[in-house]
């Protein structure tokens, strides 16, 4: 009674083809290639060299990036507190003027 029931292998239906026959090919040697001339190499990109001035002028865009994205996210979250607050306000008062309507007075 507990034991699972397994269900038997399915019979394929329909046209069943039989397998194909994949016959031997003979492999024939190809004729041999000059070898190629060699190539110059690609010239390499330039290096670049960071002066003292470039340093600190990468580190002052970095920080002021860095300064800008938080001021703006620390402005959205402000943003997203103040509505929370306004609405939690609105609901109570409202809360109370259907309470009053209720009361009738």
């Amino acid at each position: 009674m507990f034991r699972p029931k397994l269900p038997a292998m399915p019979q394929p239906t329909g046209i069943v083809t039989p397998p194909i026959v994949i016959e031997p090919t003979t492999i024939t040697p190809g004729t041999p290639t000059a070898p190629q001339a060699p190539t110059a190499p690609a010239p390499s990109r330039p290096t670049i060299q960071v002066k003292p001035g470039t340093a600190l002028a990468l580190v002052g865009g970095g920080t002021a990036v860095v300064l800008v994205v938080g001021a703006v996210l620390v402005s959205m979250l402000l943003a997203v507190a103040i509505t929370g607050v306004s609405v939690a306000l609105v609901a109570v008062v409202l809360r109370l003027l259907v309470n009053d309507m209720h009361k009738g007075r």
